[in-house]
């Protein structure tokens, strides 16, 4: 009887250890500024009354910092300097090893944050090339080419890159729906907008979202808004 109980008693404590190991979570770090020694960094997640909270943090020393814990689900969050919002991350199980340099921002090691790092390296790219076309059309005019030429390459090429863009967008949200990252990328394309609106790319989102992804407070707020903005611009 008493080996039963005992058999019992070690089975318990083995599931409990089992489920606290898969919450566990540590944030390695290194920031090449030396100016950041000392300074405070903290990990926050938005609630839905809309107010930051801080669920880890630590100080940078000789430009490293450490962080580790345990967290009841995968979490999408901001790394915080002081009350300033340095990069997004997930909170996951694993470590997360995190590069703050002149030429790198970026979060890898994990399955989420090197999806999410690789959709954001990309979208920079785009970026950048968009930045490379408007010089190129400044440049040809400035070498006496016909600025509406010009202006039409630029137009012609501008649009491919805008297409691009929004498959990209819209491919990576539509297939992270059963993750935090859907979400969590929704608000950072939202927050770049200079006011809520509904694009064609937020159509099609919502055209194939689930609920889940629709009652979430942060997209139900925007599209709230959006949807107001629209009906204005339309009067």
């Amino acid at each position: 009887m008493e080996h039963g109980v005992m058999n019992k008693y070690l089975l318990l404590s083995l599931v409990l250890l089992l489920l606290t190991s898969c919450n566990k979570y540590k944030i390695e770090g290194s920031a090449s500024d030396a100016g950041l020694d000392g300074r405070m960094l903290y990990v926050k997640v938005l609630n839905a009354d809309k107010v930051w909270h801080s669920i880890d943090s630590c100080e940078v020393i000789h430009g490293e910092f450490s962080m580790k814990g345990e967290a009841d689900s995968t979490m999408m969050a901001t790394l915080f300097m002081d009350n300033m919002a340095i990069l997004p991350l997930v909170v996951e199980k694993g470590t997360m090893k995190v590069t703050m340099s002149g030429t790198e921002t970026k979060v890898d090691g994990t399955p989420l944050n090197e999806e999410l790092y690789d959709f954001l390296h990309k979208q920079s790219e785009l970026e950048n090339k968009v930045q490379e076309l408007l010089h190129k059309e400044s440049q040809m005019i400035l070498n006496g080419e016909n600025p509406d030429e010009a202006h039409e390459m630029v137009n012609r090429e501008g649009k491919k890159l805008s297409d691009e863009m929004s498959k990209l967008v819209v491919d990576f949200i539509t297939g992270n729906f059963d993750n935090v990252l859907s979400v969590g990328v929704f608000a950072l394309i939202a927050s770049n907008m200079p006011y809520p609106v509904v694009t064609p790319e937020i159509q099609q989102i919502m055209d194939k979202a689930p609920a889940s992804f629709k009652e979430h407070f942060l997209v139900k707020e925007f599209m709230s808004v959006a949807q107001e903005n629209m009906e204005r611009m339309n009067e």
